[in-house]
This record gives structure tokens, C-alpha cells and sequence, in this order.
């Protein structure tokens, strides 16, 4: 079920950026088997409560020992798809670098996820999704006027920028292979997904429609028609009413008179904007602004909080949130019409399928037995 269907991954356990992008393969159809320490298996093991982690099966293997390094090419020379989050050099050393792997399986598509990339002089050290959205230029432009860069969670570094970017680049080499026959290197770096995530921003930089200082333009904040405003009793609501017809139905809405008011383009009449749209909106609360705009082109929605979005209505309709062994997350996306992926499976618990997955490499039990012994599996 669902478009991967019948392609198969092996996937390093790791944190955050790589998982969400083997997530997503999953969500997608692909039989994905992640690859958990050793150590980290065994009766007492509970399943992650992890929606990255869904849909997968799981094999404990012990990267450190030659026996199950052995393992793990063995199941490499069966998969589509290797994907490991390791510093640079790390899988060369411990003996599955992709020269390696290509020897024992040409058409294997070799995903690797970093922060910096496989190479540069940043390549070797550590960082976090912070870090990589500074250097690429995507942290700065976030935050007040005059007040500090705000960090946007680590949605645009780990996920956007890391996650999403590595899915598509495995996505476009499986593209690939259907006409080389041949696998190949994806090198997906955070540093430069983050990058490519600003081209817009860039864009209109380069137009005068941009300005460096933060807070001071259309998309951040600077501009009072599209940004968010404190509600009667607590809660929000984003205004996004950039164009002047949306403009038009967002004044309507609030009982304001556009003609008394400064232009809406008048970058000196923003203050005043600013202060009119925030006494009239904090005089309702969030729910009231929500039923006044409704069914309006206004571009006024209510912010709903995480707890708060899988029961909109719209989220409802959509099926856009589902329960995954009793934990409400998002639904697999995109939708498809001929072609759609099923129900998502809980986490498994590490090492749950190690027997199965041996022996399906044609493992006996007394071989099992002993590279359990031995530590090589979990």
C-alpha cells in the first residue's frame, strides 16, 4: 500500500532529522527496518511513544562488532535504501561507508544525514538545528524589531530543512536508478536545506523588498496586517490580509473604516495600524473573531494550540490527525488518489523483530543464538 510500496529501507537509529524523513518513507508505502543498538534491546525495552518512529520494524544490531556489521551488510545487499545520521567518516570506520556497500550492492541508494555535509570545514564538528539555521541565514531574519533572533522551534533546521530535504533526495535517486540501474550518494545537509528554505527571502532581497532589519517587513512581522493579535480572555488570532481585497473584508470585519485610516502600503502609517486592529481585536475573545470572519476572505484564523488542531473542524474533515496506538498525531502526507498509504503501525519496542528479520536472511535458530551470544545482535 501507498506509492513505496515494495521499496525497502534500512535506516541507523538516530535523532529527530533522519527519523522524520524515514517517516515519511514509511507513511509512504516503504518497508522500513531501523537498525537499533544492540544495547538497547531486550524484554525490558518499551516501544518509543515516538510518531517518528511509526511504522517501521526493528532489528538490534551491535555496529562495534565485526559479527554484526556482517549482519547489517547482509541485509544492505537486499535494500533500496541505507540511510544513517553519523558524523562524517563514522560509517567508513566502523565498516559500511558507501564504497563498501556499493560493492555489495550497486543499485543501493546511500542516504546520509548531517548537519554541515559531508564536507567543509564545519563538516566534522557538532551542532544543533539552531546552529545550522544561523549559519544558513534562516534565524536571523526571525524575531521582533530590535529584539533578538527567536529559534522557530527546530522545524526548519531537523525537519524542513533536514528530514523533508533527505526524502526527497532519496525519492529523486530512486527516480534516478529507474534509468542508470545504478545507486548512488545522497549527501542532504541541514546547513543547506535551511538555505534553500530562505530562496524566497532571498528573492525579494535582491528585489528592495526586503529589508535586513527583522520585524520590519511583510512576512515577519513589521507589517500590522499580517502578524497576531492578543484576544479578550487569553488566546490569538494571525492576520494575514496581504492583498487589498482580503484587506478590504479584514476592516469589514472589524468594523473599522479604511478611508479614516492610513494607506495600507504607507509604511509610516503601520504604527497606527498596529495600535487600531489591537484594541479592536482585544476587545472580542479568540472564538468570537473566529465566528465573525468565518466564511469571509478575510485571512483571519484563530491560533490553535497543539492540543487545540486535531479537532478543528477542518482537521477533522480531513482526516488530517489520527491515533497511532493511542497517541493523536499528524496523518501521513500527501494524499493520493489510486495509490494510498494505509494506517500507520505504533513504534515497535527495539529488537522486536530481530529474530524475524535474521531469519528471513535465512538465519538459524542456533545461529541466532549464537551471534546473540556474542553480542553481535539484540
Amino acid at each position: 500500500m501507498g506509492p513505496l510500496d515494495g521499496v525497502r529501507v534500512v535506516e541507523i537509529a538516530s535523532l529527530a532529522p533522519a527519523p522524520f524523513g524515514c517517516m515519511i518513507l514509511s507513511d509512504l508505502g516503504a518497508e522500513v527496518l531501523q537498525v537499533d543498538r544492540a544495547a538497547s534491546c531486550g524484554p525490558q525495552a518499551a516501544a518509543p511513544a515516538d510518531p517518528l518512529r511509526r511504522g517501521r520494524q526493528s532489528v538490534g544490531i551491535d555496529l562495534k562488532n565485526a559479527a554484526g556489521i556482517s549482519v547489517l551488510l547482509r541485509l544492505i545487499e537486499a535494500a533500496d535504501v541505507l540511510v544513517e545520521g553519523f558524523r562524517p567518516g563514522v560509517a567508513e570506520r566502523l565498516g559500511f561507508g558507501p564504497e563498501i556497500c556499493a560493492r555489495r550492492n550497486p543499485r543501493l541508494v546511500y542516504a546520509r544525514m548531517t548537519g554541515w555535509g559531508q564536507h567543509g570545514p564545519l563538516a566534522p564538528a557538532a551542532g544543533h538545528d539552531i546552529d545550522y539555521i544561523a549559519v544558513a541565514g534562516a534565524l536571523d531574519p526571525i524575531g521582533a524589531a530590535g529584539q533578538r533572533p527567536v529559534p522557530p522551534l527546530n522545524l526548519v533546521g531537523d525537519f524542513g530543512g533536514g528530514g523533508m530535504l533527505l526524502a526527497l533526495g532519496v525519492l529523486a535517486a530512486l527516480v534516478e536508478r529507474s534509468r542508470s540501474g545504478l545507486g548512488q550518494v545522497v549527501d542532504a545537509a541541514m546547513v543547506d536545506g535551511s538555505a534553500l528554505l530562505t530562496s524566497f527571502i532571498h528573492g525579494l532581497r535582491a528585489s528592495g523588498a526586503w529589508r535586513d532589519e527583522r520585524g520590519t517587513n511583510l512576512l515577519d512581522g513589521g507589517a500590522p496586517f499580517y502578524d497576531t493579535y492578543a484576544t479578550a480572555g487569553g488566546g490569538y488570532v494571525a492576520v494575514g490580509a496581504l492583498e487589498p481585497k482580503f484587506y478590504a473584508a479584514l476592516l469589514a470585519g472589524l468594523g473599522l473604516d479604511g478611508a479614516a485610516l492610513p494607506p495600507q502600503y504607507d509604511r509610516a502609517g503601520w504604527p497606527v495600524l498596529r495600535q487600531r486592529f489591537a484594541e479592536v481585536i482585544g476587545q472580542r475573545s479568540r472564538d468570537e473573531w473566529t465566528a465573525v470572519f468565518a466564511g469571509t476572505d478575510a485571512c483571519v484564523a484563530p491560533v490553535l494550540g497543539l492540543g487545540e488542531a486535531p479537532s478543528h473542524p477542518h482537521a477533522v474533515a480531513r482526516a488530517a490527525f489520527i491515533d497511532v496506538g493511542g497517541l493523536i498525531q499528524p496523518a501521513p502526507a500527501p494524499r493520493f488518489s489510486r495509490s494510498a498509504a494505509g494506517m500507520p503501525q505504533p513504534p515497535p519496542r527495539p529488537g522486536a523483530d530481530t529474530d524475524a528479520v535474521l531469519a528471513g536472511l535465512g538465519c538459524s535458530a542456533a545461529e541466532i543464538g549464537e551471534l546473540r551470544a556474542i553480542g553481535a545482535v539484540g
